[in-house]
């Protein structure tokens, strides 16, 4: 497949905003890509759950005009930050020890951070005074959590290293003056205003999309024959890795390198995304080429123009750079109805259900069956 989407969407960058330290982040919660189901609830330390499900709840209380704030929302921001504190002792009042520190954000390059962040709370909340470290599960920079912390588990203590507290806050900042979080522009601006990279952005997204999307069985009850085997087949190797270069006719394999992120598959044995598209085609003895370019030449093309409404289950769904140029095209997933696909979306992350507006520049599909 075309390989520069993966220089948009996989490569760390630099702490944009005052709030997150994604890359900066060096704890022992490390991101296992998600289990093997993908990005659902089971994900999620129950306590952290419960956090997010409250803080959803609560944020109209503070932000009365913010309009769409769900868990998944801050699951998303969560599960990038810290892997929902996973690894930490949550006790029932929501206190997370130990406490989750990102890096001395001082510019020394350490983790990413270029940035010097002066110290504002005398090591208050990060435990230094030396300069800015991010903390707790949701990673707020002390000088953001004192205009977006509030106590939402009634301590009286607003407590960013608290899951009730921390979450509340998230939900706080993420609906900004009253965003309306259920219009994908605006979610957009408010992860963009959490961390100020896209490449962030994308990311949360597709774990926000993973969370919203994959609880859902795809349900094939009404799918039979070959598509129904192709489906199988696909949704069979969920949870298996993303390998930049990996998978073909017989299943997984050793990836090659390198993305335009620099991210190898050498070492990780899984699929890209027309990796697995090739795979779950052969089970029923149809060879796709090895692109995902390649493969919208291949059966009867769905126009883009046509929407998404006329994707079946078992139809190649394409994303490209300039839709309606297939040269351009540098992805594909496989439609299962319901506005679902089995992706593989990026190196970094598992094979899973997404929703079909998790990627951007829709360019159509291919019906092969």
């Amino acid at each position: 497949m075309a390989l520069l989407l993966f220089a948009a969407v996989c490569c760390a960058a630099p702490v944009g905003n005052a709030i997150g330290a994604y890359v900066a982040m060096k704890t022992g919660a490390q991101d296992d890509g998600g289990i093997a189901e993908g990005g659902t609830a089971a994900d999620i330390p129950p306590r952290m759950l419960t956090a997010y499900k409250n803080a959803a709840g609560q944020v109209r209380k503070h932000v009365p005009k913010c309009r769409g704030m769900r868990w998944p929302v801050l699951a998303g921001i969560a599960k990038v930050e810290s892997n929902h504190a996973i690894g930490r002792t949550i006790a029932a009042g929501g206190d997370i020890r130990p406490r989750i520190y990102g890096v001395l954000l001082n510019g020394s390059g350490a983790g990413g951070n270029t940035t010097v962040f002066p110290d504002t709370d005398n090591g208050r909340w990060d435990g230094t005074a030396n300069g800015e470290r991010a903390v707790g599960p949701f990673q707020f920079l002390p000088s953001t959590w004192e205009g977006a912390g509030k106590d939402a588990n009634g301590d009286k203590r607003a407590d960013p290293h608290n899951a009730d507290d921390a979450a509340l806050g998230a939900a706080i900042y993420l609906c900004g003056g009253g965003r309306d979080l259920t219009k994908r522009p605006q979610l957009r601006a408010a992860i963009l205003q959490y961390n100020r990279s896209n490449e962030y952005v994308a990311n949360v997204l597709g774990w926000i999309d993973q969370y919203t999307a994959a609880a859902k069985d795809p349900g094939l009850k009404n799918v039979s024959g070959k598509v129904r085997t192709v489906l199988e087949a696909a949704l069979s190797q969920r949870g298996v890795p993303y390998s930049w270069g990996g998978g073909n006719a017989k299943g997984k394999s050793y990836g090659i390198c390198c993305s335009p992120g620099g991210k190898s598959g050498t070492s990780i044995k899984g699929f890209d995304c027309s990796g697995l598209t090739v795979y779950a085609y052969a089970q029923v003895g149809l060879q796709l080429p090895r692109t995902a370019a390649a493969q919208a030449g291949v059966g009867n093309r769905i126009p883009a123009s046509l929407g998404k409404s006329a994707l079946r289950p078992g139809d190649l769904i394409f994303y490209a750079y300039a839709p309606g140029r297939d040269s351009t095209i540098h992805h594909v997933g496989i439609y299962v109805g319901g506005g679902q696909m089995i992706n593989a979306p990026r190196p970094g992350t598992v094979l899973r259900l997404d929703a079909v507006d998790a990627m951007s520049g829709f360019a159509g599909g291919a019906r092969v069956l």
